[in-house]
């Protein structure tokens, strides 16, 4: 069995604000180093659960903070930006499922360093009138894709989020939010050790009993709510991109084609805008 990887960086054991997970951060260089060793996990407990091979993406900010030297011998890694499909670049069908390390709540939780893809611009998403932030957007592209989300590893709210969009999904709580830059953190070793037993566990159920995804709608919805009005106006240049109100631009489409097109904004808005990744 293929399973995919898509691996992030505000979710991961130990960390807890920007000065961890964006360069040239204080501790960066240890959060690289941290988020190796989670997504370490997920691949051994996957293997030795019956996977046949490990696909890695690295899904955060600069998408090069993986070390590459540092990653299990059986995973492949796929590094650097940008990448038409963002966190999500190089699953198709052939996967038998998504394991998510590291995710983080959605714009406006109070998860750890919780935002939607950028934090200092988009304030709010919506999924046909849903809201909405990177992991549902991940599991309903993953869906369209016919593949499953099968686990996902994060603070305690991006656990709750993941279960209230699939609650078949398992979900492994590495640490708990006390406000959106501090944690109370689960021992590293009982964490990792969490994440490696959940992975085995599901590829051994997968391995009885592989799962298919719900089909998505033929025809999806997405809006998206900016801090800037400049933003907005410019992202009416993109045919198909209505306006909702003067902050908010919405497309319709399949949704492969609306997460690539989410891409495409967010290029338009990092050039834009000027700020650091939180705020």
């Amino acid at each position: 069995m293929k399973v995919y990887i898509s691996a992030d960086m505000e979710g991961i054991s130990g960390l807890v604000d920007a000065a961890d997970v964006q360069p040239p951060g204080r501790d960066y260089e240890h959060g690289r180093v941290m988020m190796t060793e989670d997504v370490n996990a997920a691949i051994s407990g996957a293997l030795s659960g019956g996977a046949t091979d490990v696909l890695v993406n690295d899904a955060h900010g600069p998408m090069r903070n993986m070390l590459p030297d540092r990653l299990h011998p059986r995973g492949r890694l796929i590094k650097g930006r940008s990448k038409p499909m963002s966190m999500i670049e190089g699953l198709d069908s052939d996967f038998a499922v998504v394991l998510c390390i590291g995710f983080h709540a959605r714009a406006g939780s109070p998860g750890v360093m919780s935002r939607s893809f950028m934090g200092h611009e988009i304030e709010d998403m919506w999924l046909n009138g849903q809201p909405v932030g990177e992991i549902g957007l991940l599991h309903a592209a993953a869906a369209a894709l016919r593949v499953p989300v099968g686990l996902l590893s994060g603070d305690d709210a991006a656990c709750e989020e993941m279960a209230a969009w699939d609650s078949s999904v398992t979900t492994v709580p590495v640490k708990l939010a006390r406000d959106r830059f501090a944690a109370e953190l689960r021992p590293v070793i009982e964490a990792r050790a969490s994440i490696q037993a959940a992975a085995h566990n599901l590829l051994a159920e997968l391995s009885a009993a592989p799962r298919q995804p719900s089909a998505p709608a033929d025809v999806c919805t997405l809006a998206v709510r900016w801090q800037s009005a400049a933003v907005a106006a410019h992202l009416l240049g993109i045919p198909g991109v209505t306006m909702r109100d003067t902050r908010t631009v919405q497309a319709e489409g399949k949704m492969p084609d609306l997460y690539r097109l989410l891409g495409i904004f967010l290029r338009v808005a990092g050039s834009l805008a000027n700020q650091g990744p939180y705020c």
